[in-house]
């Protein structure tokens, strides 16, 4: 499992954080996208001042999803003909006026969101959890982070455990999740944690949700304002924490950790297909895994010395350590939960009617040397 930053770190960055996000409702007729040298910037003009800040990638693309240009097309825009790119923005917002929400991180535009985004944010997430976490008897947090798309919170139950095959042990966990940038629901994912390898497999087929809906925000000024927590929202916000600290409580399901078990040991009986090589690359396609992913699970594969379902899962899981973000980690231990719980592909099956399965074959080395 990829490591993030400490608790005291992650802390720290959530309450910096805090102190440096707004969030604005906006009419769409008084915002302003205006490209120079430096790139894409947005102008609102709040309380008859204009303030002008820069765009992310993540807020580029749901402006584009709210006006319906098609992404690849919006992005030729932004890199060949940026002058282009404002007209068709700014005549659309003008054309199809109405109120969004815009949250502003460090002077960047970090989500173009309805005004009905329920703000539930990280820091409250954490001060709600954290207690209930702390409370639980053996529990641990294994690994944390926050990165621009979520905050995450990987965390084991010592005592629930189970051996997969001799020496082979796991553990029951669960991993909260939450966007504050409108990239899904906050989640309370179960976890599969591997002690040999300390790698997770997230089972999100078993995970419980909480969505950002919520009211309108009031209001009915034309120009932009700046929102904030009022006494009606923090005691909405109060009842909804309280429902997710039970939620955390419930998480760590005794049941749904026995049938993660029970597909482990099933997958260990599944052999993929004879060359594994062949079967990487069609985990690859299914699961959209880039190229240099593609490799580091091979390599994970081979070093595992396990041609079954079973060792492509822990392939996989092994591989998310590499992957170039903490973002891209959680993804790959998902797509490992995503192949434990699916069905199986009739291409990684040996085909016993066309292909001869001779008992002698050397192992995966062998296979790997003659791909």
């Amino acid at each position: 499992m990829k490591q993030g930053r400490t608790l005291v770190e992650l802390g720290n960055e959530l309450q910096r954080q805090r102190n440096a996000r707004k969030d604005f409702i906006a009419d769409t007729r008084t915002i302003e996208m205006k490209s120079n040298d430096q790139g894409t910037l947005m102008r609102l003009l709040i309380d008859d001042t204009p303030h002008v800040f820069t765009i992310s990638d993540i807020a580029h693309q749901q402006v584009a999803s709210r006006l319906q240009i098609p992404y690849r097309y919006y992005q030729k825009m932004q890199s060949d003909y940026p002058r282009l790119l404002d007209e068709n923005v700014n005549s659309w917002f003008a054309k199809n006026g109405e109120r969004r929400m815009v949250r502003v991180l460090d002077n960047q535009v970090r989500a173009f969101l309805s005004d009905r985004y329920r703000r539930l944010d990280n820091l409250e997430l954490c001060a709600a959890v954290l207690p209930v976490i702390h409370e639980m008897r053996s529990v641990e947090i294994v690994s944390c982070d926050v990165t621009e798309r979520h905050l995450y919170l990987k965390v084991i139950n010592k005592k629930l455990k189970a051996e997969i095959s001799l020496g082979d042990v796991v553990q029951a966990g669960f991993v909260i999740s939450n966007s504050e940038v409108g990239l899904g629901s906050l989640k309370v994912e179960p976890l599969i944690y591997r002690l040999i390898c300390k790698n997770g497999l997230i089972m999100k087929d078993f995970s419980q949700k909480r969505y950002h809906v919520g009211k309108q925000v009031a209001g009915d000024n034309d120009a932009a304002y700046e929102i904030y927590s009022d006494a009606t929202l923090e005691q909405d916000d109060k009842a909804f924490f309280m429902k997710v600290q039970d939620t955390v409580r419930c998480a760590v399901d005794e049941t749904n950790f026995q049938m993660g078990v029970d597909r482990m040991r099933q997958a260990m009986n599944v052999p993929i297909h004879a060359n594994p090589v062949k079967a990487v690359e069609e985990l690859a396609d299914r699961f959209q895994i880039t190229q240099n992913e593609r490799g580091d699970v091979l390599r994970q594969l081979f070093m595992g010395n396990d041609n079954s379902r079973y060792g492509l899962i822990n392939a996989v899981t092994a591989a998310s350590k590499l992957a170039c973000s903490y973002e891209r980690a959680t993804d790959l231990e998902r797509i490992g939960g995503a192949l434990l719980a699916s069905s199986i592909p009739t291409c990684l099956l040996k085909n016993k009617r066309t292909e001869t399965y001779n008992e002698n074959v050397p192992p995966i080395q062998k296979e790997l040397a003659h791909a």
